[in-house]
């Protein structure tokens, strides 16, 4: 375990470098760890103003990664964001033009905002890992992770992401307002015009790779790969489950994508607590931002305010771990 201490401490350097730069993120910062080094995309969702953009960026220059953000517009065409062909006159042919998804860390700036064609090549890119441009596929580099943001407040002019696109997401991250004194010193910070913004890098590709097979490495007991799959399906068939009153509610249960990330994601978690073994809080902890986008509630959940967040927390509370 002694190099899997060195590449724990190291993440804890991470975050504390994010930290010079960004206050009272610490749940966002988690959660995008998380899907870098179990090679899992990240959906954000909050307001405009939480640092959200800041975050992403702060945390691309201490990994050392190149770093990408795409302002997504309903005039956004997919070659503004894979590439396109152009003609070079002098050599008289045509020649590719690489678009800024050729990166390790791409922010897809308000995903929401361009239309399905473009939203469909960005997930083509998550999904396969490469992208085609003319006649040629090109593979992307690794780490390759989108984080992608989409503001929840205006509907006006935006394109909702289908269901079955949200599923490619590993995670989807609920950012909340900061706490009155990290606004305050939020407030403090970047109102003084000579605030150095600037952070170490701390982590190498290499790095990157080695915690990542180190969180390959972690155990999970068969008894948690049971309560993941039994999570998973208490989504489905609620009323298996003894969950009566929220079955009324779901109208999709989670796709298998959910069992897959679940087991992932809290490995990851056991490992930044400094673990090579799963314990049922990690699956917890983590189990809100893997299912709360598979799960779709029916109009009747809308019509008696019934939220996913409830729905979850009834099956945590319901599910057994079985011995």
């Amino acid at each position: 375990m002694a190099d899997h201490k060195v590449l724990h401490d190291k993440i804890h350097e991470v975050i504390t470098e994010v930290g010079k730069v960004v206050v009272g993120q610490d749940y966002m910062v988690n959660r995008l760890l998380v899907g870098l080094f179990t090679n899992g995309h990240v959906l954000l969702e909050g307001v405009p103003g939480l640092a959200k953009t800041l975050t992403v960026n702060t945390l691309s220059n201490v990994l050392d990664l190149d770093f990408q953000r795409i302002q997504f517009t309903p005039d956004l065409l997919p070659s503004d964001l894979i590439g396109t062909m152009i003609y070079n006159q002098r050599e008289g042919k045509f020649e590719v033009k690489k678009g800024p998804v050729f990166s390790n860390l791409v922010l897809a700036d308000e995903v929401n905002r361009s239309p399905a064609k473009v939203q469909a090549a960005l997930l083509e890119a998550m999904q396969e890992k490469q992208v085609t441009i003319g006649e040629t596929t090109f593979k992307l580099d690794r780490p390759f992770l989108v984080l992608a943001t989409q503001n929840p407040v205006e509907q006006e002019g935006t394109y909702p992401l289908p269901e079955a696109q949200v599923d490619r997401f590993m995670l989807k991250v609920y950012i909340n307002y900061p706490r009155k004194e990290d606004e305050l010193e939020v407030m403090r910070r970047m109102s003084n015009q000579s605030f150095d913004d600037s952070v170490r890098s701390i982590l190498s590709k290499e790095d990157i790779f080695a915690i990542r097979d180190a969180i390959n490495d972690v155990k999970v007991s068969e008894s948690l790969e049971q309560y993941i799959i039994d999570l998973v399906f208490a989504t489905r068939f609620p009323k298996e489950y003894g969950l009566n009153e929220e079955a009324q509610y779901i109208q999709f249960g989670v796709s298998p994508r959910a069992s897959i990330n679940l087991h992932r994601a809290a490995k990851a978690i056991a490992f930044f607590d400094g673990r090579d073994y799963v314990l049922p809080e990690d699956i917890k902890e983590i189990a809100y931002d893997v299912l709360n986008h598979r799960i779709i509630l029916n109009y009747e959940a809308e019509a008696d305010e019934v939220s996913t967040k409830q729905v979850i927390d009834a099956i945590l509370n319901k599910v057994k771990i079985s011995k």
